[in-house]
Parts: structure tokens; sequence; C-alpha cells
């Protein structure tokens, strides 16, 4: 093809209308999808999340629904001195910008309170070991039990009156008592009389006898005729 030929096709109209249609396609797609986008984001949007903390979950799902926006439990607590299936927490919390149709996250309060098992404490930790563990957990704990032992070594758990084991489920609002050692004993072991025990009957309930000294009979011998 002749240099001529090559720009006289360059310059005709034919390929630069065509060039200029392409490049209109170009920034129309692009502003379409720049808008598009802002549309499916709603950007520019802003929707303040509402206070729905101490409502019922009904009355939060209403609410959070006339706002545009969504609401799902994500954990649960518990708080005797507020109504069971109440909004505990919230978020994003009261105030924030969101979308329409963001999520809101809620804890909800439940029915009853949450147990937990008893850690390995008994006879394996200490009074400042113990309580750690304790409290952590949200347990609320009472004046502590002295028996004889060694000092600060808790030796039992007891919940209202019942004497708990490891493992044992408790209500996190009933208040627990430690049974520690006073230190009376070293090395925490105490006096153990080691004398003969008294027994007050055998084995099987029975009375004891008392067991006297008695001097046998002679025998007396058999006259034995012969026939």
């Amino acid at each position: 093809m002749k240099t001529r030929v090559f720009l006289g096709k360059l310059t005709s109209r034919y390929v630069w209308s065509n060039l200029l249609a392409m490049a209109i396609v170009v920034v129309l797609l692009c502003v379409g999808v720049k808008y598009g986008l802002e549309i499916y984001t709603h950007h520019g949007e802003g929707i303040a999340v509402p206070n729905i903390k101490g409502m019922k979950f009904a009355e939060a799902h209403y609410l959070l629904a006339q706002n545009g926006l969504r609401i799902e439990v994500s954990d649960s607590g518990y708080n005797r001195r507020l109504p069971a299936d109440c909004i505990l927490a919230q978020s994003p919390g009261l105030g924030t910008s969101v979308k329409s149709g963001h999520t809101i996250y809620v804890t909800v309060n439940s029915p009853s309170s949450p147990t937990f098992a008893i850690p390995d404490i008994i006879d394996n930790s200490s009074l400042r070991e113990a309580t750690a563990k304790l409290t952590a957990m949200g347990f609320k704990l009472l004046t502590p039990k002295y028996v004889d032992g060694e000092k600060d070594w808790v030796y039992g758990v007891i919940c209202r009156g019942r004497r708990l084991a490891t493992g044992d489920r408790v209500p996190i609002d009933h208040p627990l008592t430690l049974v520690i050692g006073d230190g009376k004993y070293a090395d925490g072991f105490a006096d153990i009389d080691v004398s003969e025990p008294e027994y007050a009957g055998d084995e099987f309930g029975g009375e004891t006898d008392e067991f006297e000294e008695v001097t046998a009979p002679p025998i007396e011998e058999e006259n034995v005729s012969e026939e």
C-alpha cells in the first residue's frame, strides 16, 4: 500500500467517525458504571441507627424495619432486672450512620440465668487462683468457710447449702462459698488420732458383748462297763 493511500484512509471521515463513536461508548460505559454503583450501594445515603436497647425483640424489629434496616441476634445474656427477650446491646450503636438494608446485630436477654460448670479447683488450687477463675466466669463469691487444713487451700465449693463437685453446672447468679483451710495444722495435715477406735457394735450392727475370762469346767470321765 502506497503512503498516499494509507494517509488518505487514516484521515478519512469514516475512520474518525468510528473512533469518535467508540470513545463515546467508552465514556458512557464509565459514567453508567459509576452511577450504577452509587445507586446500588446507596452512595451518600445515610440512616441514623435508632436506640433499641431495652426494647422487646419484636418492637425493635418493627422499628428497624420502618427505617429500612434489618435485625439479627448475635448473642444472648442475662439480666434478671430486665424482661426476657429484650435487647441488651446493639451493634452499630445509637446514631451511627448506615445504608438502607444494613443489619443491626443485637444481644437479647435470656429467660433464665446461664449455667456454668465448676472448674477443677477443688483440692487443686489456692484461694487466690480459685477466686480469679470463678470471678472471671462471672460468679459472685461469699465469705469463705474455714476448716482445718492447709492455709488458703480450697477443699470444696458450696452453693445454697449443697456441696458441689468439679463439673457441676450452677446458674451464674447463684453465689458460691469456698471452703478453705485455716492453716492450723502444719503442712496441711490434721492431728490424726491413731489410737484404736471404740466400737459401739459389730460390723453387722449388733451390740458387742463384753468378754470375761472363763475357767472351763473339768471333764468328767464316763464309766464304761465291760460286757
